[in-house]
């Protein structure tokens, strides 16, 4: 019997679901799972979320003013939805410091040791998290020194050359650039309604990033995230992980034919490419330089910050706090 596209992807590539939806986790099998503020703001108005929100409410009392028990009541949450994604896969589930904390170093460390503790009382292991921090250059800086104390992150908000080359450096983990949200910027800014596969733009800005890092034997692993197509997807793979939403998921299920594979580090290892050096005034020109990255960046900090904060309100306006 021929397999279909998704599995022949995971004999290649390691799948990761990008959703907080539970059911949609159970239904695919994934090895790990994404979620973010936005993710969990969709899914907290399920009925299956109300317990959860319902113990991290309990929990979040023990805090001493309106602030700070928002806070905790935010982690909380966040913690319970993961610890419920981890009974249902094997590996790592990541989950996102506050966007709001995005070019504070100190205060990404401390959010992420408390999403750790949080996870520790759960009876997790830090070895299942994946701390996810924006790529700026002090998300940058905050991930090389969780690392050093064994708490592995996830890169995100990752859209050129000198964010993945800065996160590598630090030794992260994971990087996850937005492939998605690249082709979006080129669509508008090129005013055309798409392009070829092997041309989207996002496609081609992981796959040099994947060339570069296989290169030059850097350990951070690349997991391609944000799609707007399953095209996207397949043009990936060989990618050490692939985040992919349920609905892309179902439609690599539901489809037949061959799946080449588009990425292999040995092939990546025989190519001709050029170290760039990379410190932070380095970094910044060359950010600044690259308008998609630049606007993309700042807009998905926007973004994810506003989901933060609706959250905060609902949870605010829901549980009478403050």
């Amino acid at each position: 019997m021929e397999k279909n596209k998704l599995d022949q992807l995971k004999s290649m590539t390691t799948i990761v679901i990008d959703t907080g939806d539970i059911e949609a986790i159970k239904e695919y099998s994934p090895t790990d799972a994404t979620t973010n503020p936005s993710l969990i703001l969709s899914a907290v108005e399920k009925p299956a979320y109300k317990p959860l929100m319902e113990e991290a409410y309990h929990y979040s009392q023990k805090a001493k003013s309106s602030g700070e028990q928002i806070s905790l009541f935010l982690d909380k949450l966040f913690v319970n939805v993961g610890c419920e994604i981890l009974k249902l896969i094997p590996g790592r589930v990541s989950t996102e410091v506050d966007a709001r904390l995005s070019f504070d170093v100190e205060g990404s460390i401390q959010k992420a040791q408390s999403l750790i503790a949080l996870y520790k009382e759960m009876g997790i292991e830090k070895e299942r998290i994946l701390i996810k921090l924006a790529s700026t250059w002090e998300g940058g800086l905050a991930a090389k020194q969780l690392e050093k104390m064994g708490i592995h992150c996830n890169m995100t908000l990752l859209f050129s050359m000198p964010q993945a080359i800065h996160c590598a450096e630090a030794q992260a983990t994971l990087i996850s650039p937005f492939v998605g949200r690249i082709l979006d910027w080129y669509k508008k800014h090129d005013n055309v309604p798409g392009y070829a596969p092997a041309e989207d733009p996002g496609v081609k800005s992981v796959t040099t990033i994947y060339h570069y890092f296989k290169k030059f034997g850097y350990k951070t692993q690349i997991m391609g995230a944000s799609f707007r197509n399953k095209e996207e997807i397949l043009e990936l793979a060989g990618c050490d992980l692939l985040t992919i939403s349920p609905h892309f998921l179902q439609e690599l299920h539901d489809a037949s034919g061959n799946v080449e594979q588009k990425l292999d580090a040995a092939k990546s290892k025989q190519l001709n490419i050029e170290p760039i050096k990379m410190n932070e005034k380095a970094f910044r020109l060359a950010l600044n330089d690259d308008a998609m990255a630049t606007e993309k960046l700042s807009e998905g900090i926007r973004n994810f910050a506003k989901d933060a904060q609706k959250l905060e309100k609902m949870l605010r306006t829901t549980y009478k706090i403050g």
